[in-house]
């Protein structure tokens, strides 16, 4: 599409934001709504609308090519994009779940289920900064280097006894003589066709047999082109023509291309006209910018010695200099806020006992009533994105919506804009000199005033009293600062802890929508989630705040996530595919990889230092812990005592509170016996626990099709996917995966021509393994209910909840009974 085209698309979801903002914050705030059902609703309705504009931000801006309206659209698709995180935390609160199914929302709108699938922005990966992409490089040489170090050490130090070497001469001789032997059959057996010599009457039987073979054959084939043809015509089937990419696909694709080096050339002409323009207002309007800053600052101190009859303490640089004097504020104003801080800071004082117990009785009345008012309804968290979103709608209504492009149909920046912002750059340097100088002068004409008044003069430096916050925070030790960050990494490499992910998509994870989800909550039936929400939430939790340090920083904080589930249900694909869609390296934790490194205290906390450091200096960084129940065991196995798998129970949830919100640093833990470890420790851990199952009749259909055409089989008429999906009810992809492989090879795929697949050949593979047993599922069901969400979802769904509540809101009944029955 043209460059106009988008901004056409930007104008109609900037329309569309607004309106969302003037539901989410109208003039009068709403009333709590009571029922929970309804306030899901509405949340659940602000999630699709946010969503469906993410969709379509995350495209524009990667094809819109303006450097100036990029940096806009970024700042709102950020926001976006840190809104919906926000209502996906509400939801979770308010419905107690981590999957949500919002079917009659999909209706109301007129959206198909795929709307519910969460873009990855691009960006994510093409707009790494130099230093991040140089520091990946760095990493991906270790780790190649690291690997061919290894393969050489294998081909070098690799033996081979004897006994194996005779085995394999044998094998190979075995099969020489059986490939001539069967020569040999073949050419006796053509020798002995050439001798029979064919009689009249063979002759014609065998022509009759020829046409019968012949004639049904050409029938059976327009018979299917028929049928083919009308399967087309009706919509069933894709005419095959469209399978094969199109030359208006791949002119789109060239297209797309050369917008991506236009953005490139655009934001190099714009960095250097920001130098250029830079370098020129300060030569030639600095000296005016000094000038004027100084004469309006020395007539606010004339003003303000004429009111108070004294010259004004010069503002401090922490409360921002003279930038404070010109916030449209007469000198009036600035006297009363300085009166009122200070009678603040008289009210700071310590005060005697009884003023502190009337202000305790008052805290906890005004407390008692903040109880009441909530517990009245429900209401939206506050949200620190929704300013933002603001900001980004207001500054495009005043500059974008109405301004006219007709002459710049190449998009270059706009240079007035340019000159806007970097006076405000200017101003605030030139400020800061002001401030220095001017700081001075004001103590010289105090001193002289003083002097000629006959008052004593005044130290102009003033002691600040320290901080009575409370005890300084402990800062982490360095346990490396004569280390390199490279020979850090070599290290980490060497030993295993600092992996390369394999290379899959999260798209890769297949799964259809759940269809019935909606329908088994009205009947108070919890439906098991389908792969597609798990990629769904997945995607929140993980590549959102990964990718991007504002939503990390502003949206609520994941530091840990723990999936859940049965063997071979993609966990550790799942934990790879979020490394991959994010550019984040991969630091392996597990107890079993662990064992017998760094040994000793000293060494495990040399150990963790090194992981986390390394991780904070590369984020993004998922450190991913497989097995994370071996951490947590109730009691360890006899079988892994030596390996000690509770050896980063102490020390790991030390360093986990370390992690801030500027540190795009997640923990992954993997588990498929969540049961055998405490409960307690591993909630406390993962503060986000997905329960991931196997797949549903839908999502093993689009595995079993995709997996086949994948390995190179053809997924024929004769291939009934429809039986093969329904008897591999229990079986995980992992299990599919070893089935198409072991059906689907080399050769078999040679013959497909003459002999199509079909289901039969999948079954005797597939029932050589044991799959998902429902008890297996139902003690997976029982220990999430046990978990701090579950408990909270059985609670509501019983109506416990309500019960609890009037024994919550009167704490203060229970220690009067307590202390009735002691002095009894």
């Amino acid at each position: 599409m043209s460059q106009r085209r988008y901004n056409e698309m930007w104008t109609n979801v900037q329309v569309e934001l607004s309106r969302l903002l003037a539901e989410e914050l109208p003039a009068e705030p709403p009333r709590p709504e009571k029922d929970r059902v309804v306030f899901f609703q509405r949340v659940a309705m602000f999630y699709v609308r946010y969503l469906q504009i993410f969709r379509q931000l995350e495209e524009i801006y990667d094809q819109v090519v303006h450097p100036q309206k990029r940096r806009l659209i970024r700042a709102i698709l950020d926001g976006v994009m840190g809104r919906l995180l926000e209502l996906k935390n509400e939801m979770v609160e308010k419905e107690f779940s981590e999957y949500h199914y919002m079917d009659d929302i999909l209706h109301d709108l007129k959206l198909i289920p795929t709307a519910l699938e969460i873009p990855i922005p691009r960006y994510f990966i093409t707009e790494c900064s130099k230093e991040l992409q140089e520091r990946k490089t760095m990493v991906t040489d270790i780790l190649k280097m690291v690997e061919v170090n290894e393969s050489l050490e294998t081909l070098m130090v690799k033996d081979m006894s004897p006994e194996e070497a005779i085995k394999i001469i044998q094998v190979a001789e075995r099969s020489r003589q059986g490939r001539l032997r069967a020569k040999l059959n073949e050419e006796s057996r053509n020798i002995n066709r050439m001798t029979k010599g064919p009689g009249a009457a063979n002759i014609e039987l065998a022509a009759v047999c020829i046409q019968k073979v012949w004639r049904s054959y050409i029938q059976r084939k327009r018979t299917k082109i028929a049928r083919e043809e009308e399967m087309i015509f009706l919509g069933m089937v894709m005419d095959p023509k469209y399978q094969v990419p199109r030359p208006a696909e791949i002119t789109i694709k060239a297209t797309e291309a050369r917008t991506r080096l236009k953005q490139q050339e655009h934001e190099e002409d714009y960095q250097n006209s920001i130098v250029a323009i830079t370098k020129q207002l300060r030569d030639v309007e600095g000296h005016d910018m000094s000038n004027t800053t100084k004469a309006q600052i020395r007539q606010w101190f004339f003003e303000c010695r004429a009111l108070t009859g004294s010259f004004p303490d010069y503002p401090d640089v922490e409360d921002g200099g003279s930038a404070i004097l010109f916030v449209q504020k007469t000198p009036q104003q600035l006297r009363e806020e300085m009166a009122a801080k200070e009678e603040e800071d008289s009210n700071k004082r310590p005060k005697g006992k009884e003023e502190k117990k009337k202000n305790e009785k008052k805290e906890e009345k005004k407390e008692k009533t903040d109880i009441e008012e909530e517990e009245a309804g429900l209401k939206m968290l506050p949200s620190a994105f929704l300013s933002d979103l603001q900001v980004g709608n207001k500054t495009y209504d005043d500059f974008w919506q109405n301004r006219n492009e007709s002459r710049n149909f190449v998009q270059r920046h706009e240079v007035e804009l340019i000159k806007e912002d970097v006076r405000t750059v200017i101003e605030a340097e030139i400020r800061i000199q002001v401030d220095v100088e001017l700081r001075q002068e004001l103590a010289e004409w105090k001193r002289t005033v003083d002097k000629d008044m006959g008052y004593k003069t005044k130290g102009n430096a003033k002691k600040k009293k320290g901080s009575k916050s409370g005890k300084k925070k402990k800062k982490e030790k360095d346990l490396t600062t004569d280390r390199t960050l490279e020979s850090l990494c070599q290290e980490l490499v060497e030993q295993g802890l600092l992996k390369k992910p394999n290379n899959v998509a999260l798209q890769d994870y297949l799964g259809d929508y759940s269809y019935l989800g909606t329908t088994l909550r009205q009947y108070d039936i919890e439906p098991m989630p389908s792969l597609s929400d798990v990629r769904q939430v997945l995607t929140l939790y993980g590549i959102l705040p990964l990718g991007s340090q504002v939503i990390h920083e502003k949206a609520p904080l994941i530091k840990a996530l723990l999936l859940t589930g049965p063997t071979g249900v993609g966990k550790k694909m799942l934990v790879h595919a979020i490394c991959n869609e994010t550019g984040a390296n991969l630091f392996d934790l597990s107890p079993l990889n662990t064992t017998g490194k760094y040994p000793g205290k000293s060494g495990l906390a040399m150990m963790l230092h090194m992981v986390f450091k390394v991780a904070r200096l590369l984020q993004p960084s998922v450190i991913w812990i497989g097995d994370a129940e071996k951490m947590f065991y109730k009691k360890v196995p006899k079988e892994e005592k030596e390996l000690d798998p509770k050896r980063l129970k102490k020390d790991l949830p030390k360093f986990l509170k370390l992690i801030k919100g500027e540190d795009r640093v997640l923990i992954i833990g993997t588990t498929r016996d969540p049961s055998s470890a405490d409960i307690k420790s591993l909630c406390k851990m993962y503060s986000k626990i997905l329960l991931i199952p196997r797949p549903d009749y839908g999502s093993r259909y689009i595995l079993w099709k995709q997996l086949i055409t994948k390995q190179g089989g053809e997924v024929t008429k004769a291939l009934d996917l429809s039986s093969l999906a329904k008897i591999s009810d229990g079986y995980t992809p992992g299990h599919m995966v070893q089935v198409v492989q072991s059906v689907v090879t080399e050769r078999r795929v040679r013959q497909q021509t003459k002999r199509p697949l079909i289901a039969s050949e999948f079954v005797s593979p597939l029932a050589k393994l044991d799959p998902v047993f429902q008890e297996e599922e139902e003690a997976l069901k029982n220990w999430y209910a046990k978990t701090p969400l579950g408990k909270k979802r059985i609670k509501a769904a019983t109506g416990k909840e309500e019960e609890e509540a009037p024994v919550k809101k009167a704490p203060g009944k229970n220690k009067d009974a307590k202390k009735k029955k002691v002095k009894k």
